[in-house]
């Protein structure tokens, strides 16, 4: 810690050698030549420099060197004062030795002092010419086998390491200095010396004798210095960051500006900014847009072209200019000619083409009312999207599609804020800038779809675009102006109504599609689906066709849907063995018949089960209501030995298993009326099950077609394989309307049943039905389930004895 220096006869003072300064008289052992010192504070064996400027301090100072004698350095109480009284100067001081003694050219006398111990002052003895006092000198405490100082000792070398870190340029000698301290003692005080601390704060450090309190004075000062070095290095970071991206970026823009004069792009850059004027000036926008938009047009013109937001505020006007503002014209629509564009594009469908065209004519007759807003609801597959389409062919507007499916943000109805990065515009406004009008057709496509999550309810957002009230003034999160959407014809689609929030569901009007039959598929796939995959597999119409049988095989055997997508898959398959024919160099032209789509489409996938499952007692073909369209639903009932307990399996859900109950409940009433004797429900379990039972099911439309299995089971007449049963039962024997009905129709039909028993309440619903499918069946209309067991159950056939009765008689 300590450096030796000698004074050399060159570097010592020039002292007075009158016989004044020789008549000085001896020092005792107890005094010492005190130095007063303003703000500084020495701590012993610590080496430090020190400037004197008074002339007491001055003659002090030389008469220590003269002498060979240490000095006592005293800190001023009040660094104001200019002259030097004993009341002024702290108690408490530190012993040094004068190392080295200089005098500058410019008159100033300068010393190296090292501290050795502290002392403290008894009284003054002499103030002329320089202070001399009767000092006791502290001895350092002993440190002995303290663990506790020992802790302290280990925790102040380690912030005064952390410390020394923090600095910007760290002296290694004082890092060496701060690990070469053995002592708690020394540490302390080498600390104390070099601590960024007021002179009282060190003044009162000096004070401090006893170890542990001066340990903690230093390490609470430390940990303090500690924070603040790290602050400021924080803040000196990302000051420096931010300065050395401002530079950057001012440097850059200073080159791009040099740049661009050289090249003569600053003209190009006012040309620029005048077509922009021009072309908001010609978009036709209403008076308070187009004073937005000139607003933004004057921050972009006092803006530099690097500047960050310049290229969003150029966007965001292109977006003003692009968007279709001015009132659209009203365009005429020929009503025959959009009945012929609907029937070129569309099969069947008559009911919903008339409506269509009952609102084509409205909107003729009327074309600024509010018309409606039209939604299809059918399943996948059956022409929904096409239809808009046709409409907008038929009122000859752009068509524009936007896809809701998955949409789970409300900003992707109503747009971002600008002040997001990379912020754009609703889906609303993006189609609308797209179609390049604003009477434009938008298909709002799987509006089931939705979803909300953290970013909102988009279902919510949709309610101002569909209501005709509101939707004149929507606003566009990203335009920040309103834009007028009441000339737009919106029309939507969807799978399932059961998804669409009320509110919304409100706001338009429904058009249910159901399914296809077989010979509508057939139009539809000779129509459409087959030259439509011919053109898709690079075949020409001279050089493949496919029969009708064998579409009616791929229709009724490789396919079970209400739409056409699957049949259309099927076809294409077909047609590309033929198109591998082709490329291989065949010439001939082929002709798919019905025995050759096994060959090109493998085995059949579908069977009719109909036959095969109702060719015992206890199975009945029930009709059941899917997202996809209708399908059959086979209701299978047995019985064992047992207590009368009933057991349902097939995965149902609540309301079907109280179906199933409440027909059991309902033969057991009319069980004398139906001939089925006591001992057998009491000694009976009856099963039953829905195969597919890895599908849940669920609803009150089961009801018939379980009371009818129960029935059959318990008296052993099978239920007639050519009939199919629909409608929920009460347990008076009532049967009530059930939903469906033209989905469910249309799927017994499919599946090749020829009669249909439907509750009588649901005859609402008949006009519905398919004119084709109303033709080939028959249709048995229930008032009671009486009337079904009357017209669904074949006559009883005495030869054919049920095994498991035959173990009910063993048991009694």
């Amino acid at each position: 810690m300590t450096e030796s220096y000698s004074l050399s006869p060159a570097q010592a003072p020039a002292v007075d050698t009158s016989g004044a300064a020789r008549a000085e008289p001896a020092l005792g052992p107890d005094e010492l030549i005190i130095l007063p010192v303003r703000n500084f504070v020495l701590f012993p064996g610590v080496v430090m420099p020190l400037a004197v400027g008074r002339p007491a301090s001055v003659a002090a100072a030389q008469e220590a060197v003269r002498r060979g004698l240490p000095v006592g350095v005293l800190m001023q109480r009040d660094p104001a004062e200019a002259e030097v009284s004993v009341l002024g100067l702290h108690r408490t001081g530190v012993v040094a030795n004068v190392l080295r003694y200089i005098t500058a050219p410019d008159g100033t006398h300068h010393l190296i002092a090292e501290g050795q111990q502290r002392f403290r002052v008894e009284q003054f003895v002499r103030e002329q010419p320089y202070l001399v006092a009767r000092v006791r000198r502290i001895d350092e405490p002993e440190v002995g086998e303290s663990q506790d100082l020992a802790a302290r000792f280990m925790h102040l070398r380690g912030q005064a390491e952390e410390a020394l870190q923090l600095l910007p340029q760290t002296p290694p000698e004082l890092l060496a200095a701060v690990n070469a301290a053995q002592t708690l003692p020394t540490l302390a005080d080498l600390v104390a010396a070099y601590l960024d601390a007021t002179p009282d704060a060190k003044q009162d450090l000096l004070e401090t004798v006893d170890l542990g309190a001066r340990a903690d004075k230093v390490s609470r000062l430390l940990a303090q210095r500690i924070e603040v070095l790290r602050l400021s290095q924080e803040i000196d970071r990302q000051t420096k960051a931010s300065l050395d991206e401002r530079q950057r970026e001012v440097l850059l823009r200073e080159q791009m500006a040099a740049i661009q004069k050289q090249l003569g792009e600053d003209e190009g850059k006012s040309q620029e900014l005048a077509d922009l004027a021009e072309a908001i000036g010609k978009a036709g926008m209403p008076e308070d847009v187009e004073k937005a938009a000139r607003k933004e047009l004057r921050r972009l013109e006092r803006m530099p072209d690097a500047a960050a937001e310049y290229g969003m505020i150029r966007t965001y006007l292109d977006t003003l200019i692009e968007l279709p503002w001015a009132e659209p014209e009203d365009t005429a629509i020929d009503i025959e000619a959009a009945r012929g564009v609907l029937d070129a594009d569309h099969f069947g469908l008559e009911k919903i083409k008339q409506r269509i065209i009952e609102y084509l004519a409205v909107r003729k007759l009327a074309p600024r009312g509010k018309a409606p807003i039209l939604c299809f609801a059918g399943p996948p597959g059956v022409g929904k999207t096409s239809l808009g389409q046709s409409i907008a062919r038929a009122m000859g507007r752009k068509f524009v599609r936007v896809s809701l499916g998955g949409v789970h943000d409300e900003a992707e109805i109503r747009g971002h804020r600008r002040t997001y990065v990379g912020a754009l515009p609703g889906n609303i406004i993006q189609g609308i800038r797209k179609a390049g009008a604003r009477d434009c057709v938008m298909m709002l496509d799987e509006i089931d779809k939705m979803g909300s999550g953290v970013h909102g309810d988009p279902s919510a957002a949709m309610l101002e675009v569909l209501d005709p009230e509101q939707n004149g003034t929507f606003r566009d999160n990203y335009l920040g102006v309103p834009f007028d959407l009441s000339r737009v014809v919106f029309i939507a689609t969807a799978n399932m109504l059961e998804s669409i929030p009320g509110p919304l569901l409100d706001r338009m009007e429904i058009i249910r599609l159901a399914g296809y039959t077989d010979a509508e598929k057939l139009q539809i796939a000779r129509r459409y689906l087959v030259p439509r995959a011919l053109e898709a597999n690079g075949l020409q119409t001279d050089q493949a066709s496919v029969v009708d049988e064998a579409l009616l095989r791929i229709i009724r055997h490789y396919t079970r849907e209400a739409g056409v997508r699957n049949l259309e898959r099927e076809i294409s398959r077909a047609l590309r063995h033929v198109a591998v024919e082709f490329a291989e160099g065949r010439t001939e032209p082929v002709a798919i018949t019905a025995t050759q789509v096994p060959e090109l489409l493998g085995a059949e996938r579908f069977e009719d089960e109909v036959a095969m499952r109702v060719s015992l007692p206890g199975v009945a073909t029930g009709l059941a209501w899917t997202p996809v369209g209708g399908d059959i639903l086979f209701i299978e009932a047995t019985r064992v030995p047992g207590a009368g307990r009933l057991t349902l399996t097939g995965q149902l859900g609540e309301v079907m298993r109280e179906s199933a109950q409440a027909a059991h409940s309902l033969v057991k009433s009319r069980a004398s009326e139906l001939g089925i004797a006591a001992e057998v429900l009491d000694k009976s379990d009856i099963h039953v099950h829905v195969p597919a039972g890895a599908t849940p099911k669920d609803g009150p439309s089961a009801g018939v077609a379980m009371f009818t299995a129960l029935v059959s089971i318990l008296t052993g007449r099978r239920v007639r394989n050519d009939t199919a049963m629909t409608g929920e039962i009460s347990l008076r024997g009532l049967v009530l309307p059930v939903g469906g009905i033209k989905e469910k129709v249309v799927a017994a039909a499919r599946a090749g049943l020829t009669r249909v028993m439907l509750p009588a309440r649901s005859r609402r619903d008949y006009d519905d039905i398919p004119a084709e499918v109303r033709e080939q069946m028959q249709f048995i209309w229930l008032e009671r389930v009486d009337e079904a067991i009357a017209e669904a159950l074949q006559a009883p056939e005495a030869e054919v004895r049920e095994p498991v009765l035959e173990g009910v008689e063993d048991a009694r």
